[in-house]
């Protein structure tokens, strides 16, 4: 995955995890940061943990019972927690399909917005976000790669501790 971010290279941030429970940490982590707006882009093979992260997150966020993949709903709204969460899936959807969904509603609302399968859609995401790629390194351990997009959001990466990556390591 290439992404440029303003006609230069991508900078990306990469973190280990060796259970589920340190891969949840880093998605209440990242919850505790969010505000109205933000946009957490996450990627990673079938199996990589993309729904268990964003059940973490929306637990961590103060969304109240259970958060379940919208696999086949394209997109869950859940209010009760310190901000509306909208979560979605674009697995199932052509680039044309996600357009006429009218998405801008809600990656600039009052929520936060996470969407799995982002890279489907990359065109339609708005300039700043926070793109996440889950890699499977064991079975419960991760790898998290994060390309940040926005001075907010290469803050939340040097404050998490994540370690800069070079372009020759990738």
């Amino acid at each position: 995955m290439e992404i440029s971010v303003n006609g230069r290279g991508p900078v990306w941030y990469a973190g280990e995890t060796n259970s589920e429970a340190e891969t949840k940490s880093i998605a209440a982590a990242l919850a505790a940061r969010v505000e109205a707006g933000s946009l957490l882009a996450l990627d990673g093979e079938l199996g990589a943990g993309k729904t268990r992260f964003a059940q973490a997150f929306a637990a961590a966020l103060g969304v109240p019972g259970i958060v379940n993949s919208p696999t086949f709903t394209i997109m869950k709204e859940y209010g009760g927690g310190r901000l509306p969460f909208y979560h979605m899936d674009m697995y199932r959807l052509s680039m044309e399909e996600a357009d006429e969904l009218g998405l801008d509603e809600y990656f600039f609302g009052e929520g936060v917005t996470l969407v799995e399968w982002a890279s489907l859609i990359e065109p339609l995401l708005p300039p700043e976000r926070l793109h996440i790629v889950l890699e499977t390194t064991g079975p419960t351990s991760r790898r998290l790669r994060m390309l940040p997009i926005g001075e907010r959001y290469e803050r939340w990466c040097v404050e998490l501790g994540l370690k800069r990556e070079e372009a020759e390591s990738r």
